[in-house]
């Protein structure tokens, strides 16, 4: 007999507690993105307008990391040290353009 003539595979039923929850995350995820789609078609541009779609976004990759990348069952310490420098990271950024900003303007009036 070959292995192939030997396989002992089980079948699980389906979880559908977890199936439920899945399908609730991929229906959240869905409505951010229409939500997305209407403002981006029906609001001017500007500074409102992008920090929706910023503060979306970040709602998007909490719920993508979260639940799909499974970090959101990790322990606390975890997910602090991947969580931490990514906020530095977004500070670093956002005084990067406040301050090129700034240097720009001084520039300009001068």
């Amino acid at each position: 007999m070959t292995d192939m003539e030997n396989n002992n595979i089980v079948v699980q039923p389906v979880d559908k507690k977890k199936v439920r929850h899945l399908v609730n995350v991929a229906l959240i995820l869905f409505f951010v993105t229409v939500v997305e789609f209407i403002i981006a078609f029906t609001m001017a541009s500007g500074g409102l307008r992008t920090t929706i779609f910023v503060v979306m976004t970040i709602v998007k990759a909490y719920y993508i990391v979260s639940e799909f990348m499974h970090l959101g069952h990790e322990v606390k310490p975890l997910r602090w040290s991947i969580i931490f420098p990514m906020i530095l990271v977004m500070w670093l950024i956002a005084a990067l353009i406040i301050e090129g900003n700034y240097i720009y303007l001084i520039n300009l009036f001068n």
